[in-house]
């Protein structure tokens, strides 16, 4: 079974940066590699909502909120894909969750991770 880890979220001030990492971890390399990651994001009392994505080509996309602000990555060669989110706001803090989105069967999240934005 297929797990993600993400790690890297914690407390920023305004205007501040955080990286956050996700980790496939039993995910085998023919899967991982070509499947779509995704960074969603869930506030207290919100739907969840679709952050940014990148594909197994590496195309990238985000949510037009975060445009400009938000990168992701992927190093399939450590099954690790990356949000690095800079100039952060207040609105931003959220649970963070990665996933493996395959064009076909499951989905795998992670068990998400907290970013708080001090004001």
């Amino acid at each position: 079974q297929v797990q993600l880890v993400e790690s890297g979220g914690g407390l920023a001030q305004a205007g501040g940066s955080l990286k956050l990492s996700c980790k496939g971890v039993r995910a085998i390399t023919s899967f991982f590699n070509p499947t779509t990651i995704g960074w969603y994001r869930q506030a207290p009392g919100s739907e969840r909502e679709q952050v940014a994505t990148i594909t197994g080509d590496f195309i990238a996309n985000y949510a037009e909120s975060v445009k400009d602000r938000f990168t992701i990555s992927r190093n399939n060669s450590r099954k690790t894909a990356y949000l690095q989110v800079n100039s952060l706001k207040p609105e931003n803090a959220s649970a963070y969750y990665c996933a493996l989105v395959p064009r076909d069967g499951q989905t795998f999240w992670g068990q998400g991770t907290q970013v708080t934005v001090s004001s």
